[in-house]
């Protein structure tokens, strides 16, 4: 029989991970689904579950000179109303939700659920999110790239609880977030794209490009990044096919049931081309 605890407090809820194996519920948009049953009875859950929805100590958005920092239990609705989240990011939460998920769901059940398919992950991974997690004795901070490590793969031990999104302040001349599925809001996504520049004196000061959707994980590639940072725009213009191919081997897309293979990598190489003619006509 499957037992349940609701957690009133952070440190309820690690003393109780510290000494039975839960498994963690916030919003649940994404659990209702994976255990639905299709009898009529309640939710089928396979294991133990704890839930962490009323610990208020981890709702909150604020922030500092450097970062953003979102608590685990924050709706998407509260980050989206706020004043200090990042426009892109406020982008992605009204394509990715409707009205009723967003009052429900959060960004930290998004990023435990480790599907490639999470909209919000793209944006995340090209924010350089990192994650504070915390045990009952231990507190540790982790970059999202390093944090899922496949699909519905993540490190996260059986005594911890994701606590905090930090989420460092960046600027971008532009910043760029596609969705491709058969909604813009509450349907899965094909793929996604997300993409940001800096541009200074005609000069490329920084290039991010995202990926989701077309493999096991996030895509986004630091050293290519690297190798067109520096270089000015029309430089980056006369060299986009180079970018492409190099992005081109990293993309290995399924099929299944929302879409093929063929379609998914065609779509995102066309994506990245898109986002460089941004980059020309800025």
């Amino acid at each position: 029989m499957v037992k349940s605890l609701i957690a009133k407090s952070l440190n309820q809820a690690l003393e109780a991970l510290d000494n039975h194996s839960y498994q963690i519920v916030a919003g649940g948009t994404d659990m209702l689904i994976q255990n639905r049953s299709h009898t009529g009875m309640p939710i089928g859950y396979k294991q133990d579950i704890i839930y962490i929805n009323l610990i208020d100590e981890l709702n909150y958005i604020k922030e500092d000179k450097e970062n953003i920092y979102i608590g685990a239990n924050t709706r998407l609705e509260t980050i989206l109303e706020s004043d200090i989240t990042p426009k892109i990011l406020k982008d992605v939460i009204l394509e990715m939700a409707s009205p009723a998920i967003r009052h429900t769901a959060t960004l930290a059940g998004n990023i435990g659920n480790a599907s490639p398919a999470g909209d919000s992950l793209v944006v995340l991974y090209l924010l350089d999110c990192k994650l504070e997690i915390k045990s009952i004795n231990n507190t540790r901070t982790v970059f999202l790239k390093d944090f899922i490590t496949g699909v519905r793969k993540i490190a996260l031990n059986n005594n911890e609880l994701i606590t905090k999104l930090i989420i460092p302040k960046t600027n971008f001349t532009n910043i760029y977030f596609r969705k491709v599925g058969p909604r813009l809001s509450d349907a899965i996504s094909k793929l996604s794209f997300a993409g940001g520049y800096l541009i200074e004196n005609n000069q490329i000061k920084d290039l991010r490009i995202a990926l989701g959707a077309v493999y096991i994980t996030i895509i986004r590639s630091r050293e290519i990044e690297k190798e067109f940072i520096g270089i000015t725009v029309d430089e980056l213009v006369e060299n986009k096919e180079k970018l492409i191919k190099a992005y081109e081997p990293l993309i290995k897309p399924i099929d299944d049931q929302r879409s093929n293979r063929n379609y998914r990598k065609k779509v995102a190489l066309n994506l990245i081309k898109e986002f460089i003619s941004k980059i020309e006509e800025a």
